[in-house]
């Protein structure tokens, strides 16, 4: 814990605090559309589109260094991905039910499989670890600006349709009832999932972006009777596990973003074990 501190306030180690600062302000996105993720029930659509922002990636890094478009940052690419997969599979959630498993197994699998192809055909060698595993120690001031766009609009999206979207999370015939175009709402709930998701992907990877995302909300859920209180608990959840995260890893020289949902991990499971312990005992 010493030496962690000690490197937070050497000034050579700018990288260390931007992430420390990523890491707590990201988490306001996190918590609030966690629990949207977690209340609605729709962690799998969440880990569908965090597959397909694969696919983005490798068209991203074809048309940079194949086609020539050098502006065209692999990033542009896992967002363009994660909106369209976003939509496609909530048309596909409201129309076609009998049906939504299927489809929404086929874009998890297009996704990635597209991802591959298309790093196959570009030129050159690329380490898609950091996009796999993450890396929040590889995170730019840009990335922080991100950010900071990304918990204005959430946030303000949260709170501006906070009885709306409690409406559509916990009855959507009853939303329906009073007027309120809950399919609409919904498709837009699962866009800033899917921006949420590729800001994830920066932090923890694609592989993992589905445990930050519920985690810290699963947590909340237990200590939580109102759906606010349960996104300002995630919230403050998400932000004790990146940073506990950060100082294990940097200390014991582990990866990062691994580190940070084995404690997440961790902390979930002593919850549902102190929760079964006194649920007997009482």
């Amino acid at each position: 814990m010493t030496d962690f501190l000690s490197a937070v306030m050497d000034p050579d180690n700018g990288f260390l605090r931007l992430a420390l600062y990523v890491a707590t302000l990201s988490s306001i996105s996190f918590g609030i559309i966690g629990t949207y993720v977690i209340t609605r029930r729709i962690s799998y659509l969440a880990g569908s589109i965090s597959h397909c922002v694969f696919g983005g990636i490798g068209a991203g890094l074809f048309l940079k260094n194949r086609i020539g478009i050098s502006w065209f940052d692999p990033m542009y690419g896992a967002i363009i991905a994660a909106l369209l997969s976003a939509v496609i599979i909530g048309v596909v959630s409201l129309k076609m039910k009998q049906r939504e498993d299927t489809v929404i197994g086929a874009l998890w699998a297009v996704g990635m499989a597209a991802g591959l192809l298309f790093i196959d055909m570009t030129p050159g060698y690329f380490d898609m670890t950091s996009y796999l595993f993450g890396d929040i120690l590889l995170l730019s001031k840009n990335d922080l600006f991100l950010v900071i766009g990304l918990d204005i609009i959430v946030a303000g999206f949260a709170i501006y349709y906070y009885n709306i979207l409690l409406a559509v999370c916990f009855d959507d015939e009853f939303a329906y009832l009073r007027g309120i175009h809950a399919g609409a709402f919904y498709i837009l709930l699962l866009c800033l999932t899917a921006l949420t998701v590729v800001l994830l992907v920066r932090i923890v990877g694609i592989i993992m972006v589905i445990a930050l995302l519920t985690i810290p909300a699963a947590v909340a859920g237990q200590f939580s009777r109102r759906l606010w209180q349960m996104m300002i608990l995630s919230t403050f959840l998400c932000i004790f596990f990146s940073w506990t995260g950060l100082i294990i890893s940097y200390s014991n020289n582990l990866s990062s973003g691994p580190t940070i949902i084995m404690v997440a991990a961790a902390v979930y499971f002593m919850v549902l074990l102190g929760a079964r312990f006194f649920k007997r005992a009482s």
